[in-house]
């Protein structure tokens, strides 16, 4: 009995840590044009990476082989943002 109890709430306690993601349709909705880089991890959390070429930096959250939020800055605003399996 005890063993199933502990298995149930091992079960239970992974799948709301699986469900805390903030990669999400409902967050992302929330990202617009102009934000800074700090809004949108205020939102999303901490970029896992990010790159710069011609004056343009470039953040991901998340992998493109799972889910993930790409957001483009310019002098910190953002430019473009897109998303994938949210």
């Amino acid at each position: 009995m005890k063993k199933a109890l502990a298995l149930s709430g091992l079960l239970a306690a992974a799948l709301l840590l699986s469900g805390c993601s903030k990669l999400n349709q409902q967050n992302y909705d929330k990202l617009e044009m102009g934000m800074s880089l700090e809004e949108v991890e205020s939102v999303i959390g901490k970029h896992d990476e990010c790159s710069t070429a011609l004056g343009t930096k470039t953040c991901m959250w998340g992998n493109e082989k799972s889910k993930y939020i790409k957001v483009s800055f310019m002098g910190n605003a953002a430019i473009t943002f897109s998303g994938d399996k949210l």
